[in-house]
């Protein structure tokens, strides 16, 4: 299977074993770009620099980052930024939107199914009803390695839902519930930049479905613009339906390299 096949693949591997977020920053604040991705996680799995509690969870930790990400090509950003020190808060929401670009299950989960329950007023989600979800991945657009085991399904679930606990999206062990989520300032900048970087006109950035991973409403999104403009941190300008978008650097690659001052 090629990567570029791998776009509707629901992994239930990625998933199983968690956002790993806080390993993840870990890596790449130590990523040396003159060497290949193979070479750098061959020194993650010789040297453990993270501090891997197990040589089982440092080959899942290597394997999974193996999987996840491209820091030589569309990550490469995120990876800057955590190798500049960007605070772990503000870089989260970040590795986030990064780990959905190739990761259908997780983008569609969030994006799409949580979303809607968000804006439909729900206000507890339970492990049930994300498995009853599961069973409807190929209707989605999406296809499985193999078939999932009862068993599977159920820590699919209970995965995605700690995934969304974990980004700050839901909070409680048992029931989970809608949390108050905002997304930061230089984390929305960032996320402006790198949706201006698909050529994505100002008008469909705003509706962009992209900002559901993070429950954003398309008003809520136009808030944001109106206060930054406000600030004089951008320039936004709304005529009819002409929409004005001027944005501090001309790509999210630029804007990485100057957000940590």
């Amino acid at each position: 299977m090629t990567a570029s096949s791998r776009a509707n693949v629901a992994s239930s591997f990625t998933i199983i074993k968690g956002a790993m977020i806080d390993e993840t920053y870990a890596v790449f604040a130590e990523w040396a770009f003159e060497r290949s991705k193979r070479e750098n996680l061959d020194r993650l799995r010789e040297d453990n620099f993270i501090g891997a509690s197990s040589a089982t969870w440092l080959r899942d930790v290597a394997k999974v980052m193996n999987r996840r990400f491209d820091p030589a090509g569309r990550d490469r950003s995120l990876v800057t930024l955590a190798k500049h020190g960007l605070p772990i808060q503000e870089w989260k929401p970040l590795l986030l939107w990064h780990m959905t670009r190739d990761e259908f299950l997780l983008r569609d989960f969030l994006g799409i199914w949580l979303f809607d329950a968000y804006d439909s007023g729900t206000f507890r989600i339970h492990s049930e009803d994300v498995e009853k979800y599961l069973s409807g991945i190929g209707k989605r657009g999406g296809t499985t390695e193999h078939s999932w085991s009862e068993q599977t399904t159920k820590r699919v679930a209970a995965g995605l839902l700690k995934m969304a606990v974990d980004f700050g999206l839901l909070h409680g062990a048992v029931v989970r519930e809608f949390a108050s989520f905002h997304l930061p300032e230089r984390s929305f900048l960032y996320l402006l930049h790198a949706m201006l970087d698909q050529k994505m006109s100002p008008s469909k950035l705003i509706s962009s479905p992209e900002w559901r991973l993070f429950l954003m409403r398309p008003a809520d999104v136009e808030h944001e613009l109106l206060r930054l403009h406000q600030f004089k941190k951008l320039e936004y300008q709304v005529a009819g339906s002409i929409v004005q978008l001027s944005l501090p650097c001309t790509s999210s690659s630029e804007y990485a390299t100057r957000m940590i001052p």
